[in-house]
């Protein structure tokens, strides 16, 4: 069984974990359990190393780290909490009886909300599970279900994260097979398979599985001004599924003229790594998964973390403080055309780009998948001697 959802942050780990699951053991039977009206739950059951799709409740405790105390007087906020305080109750009986139903070898929890709910429910039937952390700091729900985690994985040195060493594993982050370090060859092939031969500069700019309201609206706000500056430069934008077509008529109110036609606006789109390894610069979050993807390609990135994501910040911290990414806070894509200029400096200067892709490139582990889905068998046969 194996657990997460709520972004392409989780999501993207446990499906390529599932590959080399299948890959190691043919006949493993692998179910994926999600949160119930996750808008990402067809991303898994699209994929053809899922057997099975179940949804449980679950809940969200909602904390944000640019509010400090003033969120706890919140009334909507904490209303929201106490909401999904019940729906977490709810979520672990029905953990509880579908585990006991499917009787699992092992769980894979990839972190997230729904990951608490049926962690619990594993460990009242008895069925150990894994914890996985991408971020260089554990998230909360890897922390309230920690002390009774068979092993943990991690991304950065053990030694970084508060569990115990002799369960503690460092792996990396699982990408898919597909991401590939990006050579000119790669690039010229992926643009020309996108239909963007004819464009010299191309920025990528995604915001994750859910988009990102600020990201797009930091680009509409400096979009004039790079397609004036750069004539042949084109944008490919994903802006979230909710907000794809705000976010389309923001960029159609600027009555761009002919120049609109080299921004193109996508809600949600699969085959990432092509979009990703034909641009010169991705425009991204800070979350973990995702710069583990651009650092397997190489490929040059611009961060904007969210503010109210700590382990955003610090992830794009680290990156930044090794020269291996440039990093704009949200307050300064805000101020005017700093993106743009931002932008334009590094589409201007070659060097500077190959230095962020190599550099970035030392931390890819490409082969994170392969050892995390040799970790879930091991504790699954581990299982099944005890219970025989």
């Amino acid at each position: 069984m194996v657990t997460g959802g709520g972004s392409g942050g989780h999501i993207t780990p446990i499906l390529a974990v599932a590959h080399e699951l299948k890959q190691l053991q043919p006949g493993v039977e692998i179910i994926y359990v999600g949160e119930r009206g996750d808008k990402l739950s067809d991303v898994p059951a699209a994929d053809p190393n899922i057997d099975a799709v179940h949804t449980v409740w679950a809940g969200k405790l909602r904390r944000y780290s640019d509010e400090d105390w003033k969120q706890w007087l919140n009334v909507k906020t904490q209303s929201l909490n106490l909401r999904d305080a019940s729906r977490l109750a709810r979520g672990v009986g029905q953990s509880y009886r579908l585990i006991k139903q499917l009787q699992p070898d092992v769980i894979f929890t990839r972190g997230g909300f729904v990951s608490v709910p049926v962690a619990i429910g594993g460990y009242l039937n008895h069925v150990p599970y894994i914890t996985h952390d991408s971020d260089s700091v554990p998230s909360l729900a890897n922390r309230l279900i920690a002390p009774r985690a068979a092993m943990h994985a991690v991304a950065l040195p053990a030694k970084l994260y508060p569990y115990p060493s002799d369960k503690t594993v460092t792996v990396g982050v699982p990408v898919s097979k597909a991401y590939l370090p990006v050579t000119p060859e790669r690039r010229r092939l992926y643009r020309k398979e996108l239909g963007l031969a004819d464009y010299t500069q191309i920025v990528f700019l995604t915001g994750g599985g859910n988009g990102s309201r600020i990201l797009n609206e930091g680009m509409v706000q400096n979009v004039r001004y790079l397609l004036g500056a750069l004539p042949d430069l084109a944008i490919i934008h994903v802006a979230g599924r909710s907000l794809e077509a705000e976010t389309n008529r923001a960029y159609d109110a600027l009555n761009l003229g002919a120049a609109r036609q080299r921004v193109q606006v996508h809600g949600f789109i699969s085959g990432m790594v092509r979009y990703s390894g034909a641009a010169d610069v991705v425009i991204t979050r800070g979350g973990a998964t995702t710069l583990a993807e651009y650092a397997i390609q190489g490929v040059s990135c611009l961060i904007v973390p969210s503010k109210q994501l700590g382990w955003n910040i610090k992830n794009a911290e680290i990156l930044a403080k090794q020269g291996a990414a440039v990093v704009l806070t949200e307050d300064q894509m805000e101020q005017p055309e700093r993106l743009g200029r931002t932008l334009g400096d590094l589409l201007s200067n070659d060097d500077k780009r190959a230095h962020l892709a190599q550099t970035l490139s030392g931390y890819a582990h490409p082969q994170a998948a392969a050892e995390l889905a040799a970790l879930v068998l091991k504790v699954a046969e581990k299982a099944q001697h005890v219970r025989a």
